[in-house]
């Protein structure tokens, strides 16, 4: 999923990364900031950011610093924009030859950065997409090998969809790969030349996820200085997907059911009637039958999404592609972090055939990473701490001092949280109720990366 509209601020003084919270969240940017180079760096290890606004004066490691540890890591994956109070040419030059896409002075006009967030918008939106591509012509490859017979099953039912621009339920539990078929799903379709759009709902508060999926015009609200394209007429003629539909609030529902039955939507602070043609598919893991008998989740709207529903099977249940699937997760990700893998140790091999994987393929493809990441030898081992999970309580049982037992049980209980909200720490913080500041704070404290 392209999250265009991150935006993760570096600034030293509390008052400047205040204020342009304050404009960009006006914008309806998603906002994170940090402190120093070293806090930056700390948080786009665990969370992905597509633009970094950096201070070039701080104590400790400077914005050039962080600007190039960003590009040596990211390269044309996140776009980096210069601030400083002391603008020179000299030193403008300076950010530009090292990989800034722009450069911004904090005595300017804030409409000049708002157009250097919107080149970085454009191009970031070009290089994930391709990054994505790439990705997304393997991961259709490997399907297609699947010896599982629910898959096999589901994959001729895309096939038959082809001919077809109904609405599609997808259904099944998180870390399954929903967006894979969605995209699957629109690629066969005769709508492959247009965009293909997703929107996690979940990711984006009532207010915003209106004025992304329909827009605004120009003085619609406070800080609606320019008209807004929402996602459904971006959507037109290609596909829009909808990830987690259940968690939309009710009044969203209302207005989604409407432009599904009329075609048309409104923007934000107009009654003119914009036609829009695309096609919807949605995605939740989420009981959505239950969901109506709890008055949380429209009827109407749910079978007018639901018009050909595809389920797909957990991970536990499709055990004959596991062997294949860490194969290739392997050759990809070793690819991506440029280490070269020789081997599984036996007792390894042996856990990640065996065990359950709860969070799915999204666990799998985490636990693999992380040890790719940390193998020194080439050889990939499995930690202890995640190894113990196959045992009994009883079995093995050391009796160790209650704070030690404690500290295992945090960092064991916010890796695997964090890997159910797909590694997103708003998301993650307000599941096992915490603060987001609280929960940086763990992750940080037990180094988990």
């Amino acid at each position: 999923m392209m999250e265009s509209t991150k935006i993760l601020i570096v600034d030293d003084e509390v008052e400047y990364r205040e204020t342009y919270r304050i404009l960009l969240e006006q914008k309806g940017f998603i906002v994170e900031d940090a402190g120093s180079a070293k806090e930056a760096l700390e948080i786009l290890s665990k969370e992905y950011f597509p633009i970094v606004i950096t201070d070039v004066i701080m104590p400790g490691e400077d914005g050039f610093y962080l600007l190039d540890e960003i590009k040596k890591s990211f390269k044309e994956l996140i776009e980096v924009i210069i601030v400083t109070g002391y603008g020179s040419i000299e030193s403008a030059v300076s950010a530009m030859k090292a990989g800034a896409l722009g450069y911004f002075i904090k005595s300017s006009n804030p409409d000049k950065l708002f157009s250097e967030i919107e080149k970085a918008r454009r191009l970031i939106k070009y290089e994930v997409q391709q990054f994505i591509v790439n990705r997304d012509v393997d991961s259709k490859l490997f399907l297609y090998q699947s010896k599982n017979l629910k898959i096999q099953k589901i994959l001729r039912d895309i096939e038959t969809l082809s001919e077809s621009t109904c609405n599609v339920l997808i259904t099944g539990e998180s870390g399954v790969g929903k967006e894979i078929f969605a995209k699957l799903i629109h690629d066969k379709s005769s709508r492959s030349k247009g965009v293909f759009l997703p929107t996690n709902c979940q990711a984006i508060s009532e207010n915003l996820l209106e004025d992304e999926l329909f827009g605004h015009e120009k003085g619609a609200f406070t800080g609606a200085n320019t008209q807004r394209i929402g996602r459904f007429e971006e959507a037109s003629g290609g596909t829009m997907f909808l990830d987690e539909i259940g968690e939309i609030t009710p009044s969203i529902q209302v207005k989604l059911l409407r432009v599904l039955d009329s075609r048309y939507i409104e923007r934000i602070g107009s009654n003119k009637r914009i036609p829009v043609n695309f096609r919807l598919i949605s995605a939740t893991n989420k009981d959505l039958k239950r969901a109506i008998q709890m008055k949380e989740f429209r009827e109407d709207l749910y079978y007018r999404i639901n018009t050909v529903n595809i389920e797909i099977p957990p991970l536990r249940d499709r055990r004959e592609d596991l062997e294949d699937m860490i194969d290739f997760f392997i050759y990809n990700l070793s690819r991506e972090t440029k280490k070269r893998i020789k081997g599984i140790e036996p007792n390894t091999k042996e856990f990640l055939i065996n065990y359950s994987y709860p969070g799915n393929i999204r666990e799998l493809k985490n636990i693999l990473e992380r040890m790719i990441v940390l193998s020194r030898d080439g050889i990939l081992r499995m930690e202890k701490s995640i190894n113990n999970q196959k045992k009994n309580a009883t079995d093995d049982f050391q009796l160790i001092p209650y704070k030690e037992a404690k500290k295992d049980f945090e960092i064991n209980y916010i890796k695997n949280a964090l890997t159910m909200c797909d590694n997103n720490i708003s998301k993650t913080a307000e599941k096992i109720g915490l603060s987001r500041r609280q929960l940086f704070n763990k992750i940080t404290e037990y180094n988990l990366k």
